[in-house]
């Protein structure tokens, strides 16, 4: 790792050396995947398969804050939304690139914290620290690349591939996570008391490694399941699932032809606090749920007899409704003519 980073005047002091022992005591140098790891200028991986590789940034203020989430929940959420991509593909995570941009208001104990939150989820999956770069920052930034491998013969799992007829399912809760961001904004960590489930879903999401494996695995001699994790909501996510966004697969066909969806999804089927809370809002909780970002559950489609061993193998594993060929999308028999409603970064958010 190079770095510019150095502190002065302060009982606990950070520089670059400092940063990188506090990161060799929690994160090993070696692992099976590595010919050569952390301490040189490049890593060097020895992976002789296909590798299923992802990045994304986490910025103070525009993903997370400091006010309400804690060092710990951080350096694991800043992590855990990398491996979900992981997921989403069916491949077993490797290792991560950690790049950090750091305040000043940062000290020794706080990123001690912060390391030992990223750390507890890299044991988790066997995952290795390779490398990365450090820097001063005016408020925290991180970014993290992620890679697997996979699991099958025959590579990853893709968003594409979906067929009329396929069942739509989720693995996961829907909406949890943008009820925890809602509260945690209006009341800070006093939101833990009345809305612990979805205060938990926002700071410290669950990727589905494990159902994303299986997924793989079960799509290794049928046609495998198309999949990609909810980061966006199901109004945003579901169209490019489908094809819908006219993006192009390697053939350079587009992708989903005209595919459309109908969804049923019961209030029954939200948890108890995404009910609660859109209630209390004068609002519908199946329209909030499907608005939701965040919520790092996986949405696929399958064929229909494959939908059965799914169920008994994945838990958690719920039937969202089926694959159109018209184009639209409905839930509960409403059309959802606005499908540009979920997050996105460069859109003013209501």
């Amino acid at each position: 790792m190079a770095a510019q980073l150095t502190y002065s005047n302060s009982t606990d002091i950070l520089s670059e050396d400092g940063i990188l022992k506090l990161l060799a005591k929690h994160f090993p140098v070696t692992h099976p995947s590595l010919l050569l790891g952390r301490g040189d200028d490049c890593a060097v991986l020895s992976n002789k398969t296909p590798l299923a590789i992802s990045s994304d940034l986490f910025l103070e203020d525009v993903h997370f804050r400091k006010t309400y989430f804690t060092p710990e929940e951080t350096g694991y959420k800043a992590l855990a939304v990398n491996i979900s991509d992981l997921a989403a593909c069916g491949a077993r995570p490797l290792g991560f690139s950690l790049c950090l941009g750091l305040p000043a208001s940062i000290d020794v104990p706080w990123l001690e914290k912060f390391i030992t939150g990223m750390a507890e989820l890299a044991k988790k999956y066997n995952i290795i620290l390779a490398g990365g770069d450090l820097s001063q920052c005016e408020k925290l930034h991180i970014c993290i690349t992620v890679w697997g491998e996979p699991v099958v013969q025959g590579g990853f799992l893709v968003r594409g591939g979906s067929m009329p007829g396929d069942i739509l399912f989720v693995v996961g809760r829907l909406g949890l996570a943008r009820v925890g961001l809602q509260v945690l904004e209006e009341a800070g960590r006093n939101a833990l008391n009345n809305w612990p489930d979805a205060c938990a879903a926002h700071l410290r999401p669950e990727p589905q490694i494990d159902a994303g494996i299986m997924l793989a695995r079960a799509g290794y001699n049928a046609r495998p399941p198309a999949l990609m994790d909810i980061s966006d909501g199901i109004m945003r996510d579901l169209p490019r699932l489908l094809g819908l966004s006219g993006g192009l697969r390697a053939t350079g066909q587009t992708q989903g032809g005209g595919l459309g969806a109908e969804i049923v999804l019961a209030r029954g089927q939200l948890h108890p606090e995404v009910i609660r809370h859109a209630l209390q809002q004068g609002l519908d909780p199946v329209h909030e749920a499907l608005l939701g970002g965040e919520d790092y559950a996986l949405l696929g489609s399958c064929a229909p007899d494959m939908l059965p061993a799914l169920n008994a193998a994945i838990p958690g594993l719920t039937s969202l409704g089926v694959v159109t060929s018209g184009g639209n999308i409905l839930c509960n028999n409403e059309l959802l003519d606005n499908l540009n409603s979920g997050f996105d970064h460069f859109m003013r958010q209501a």
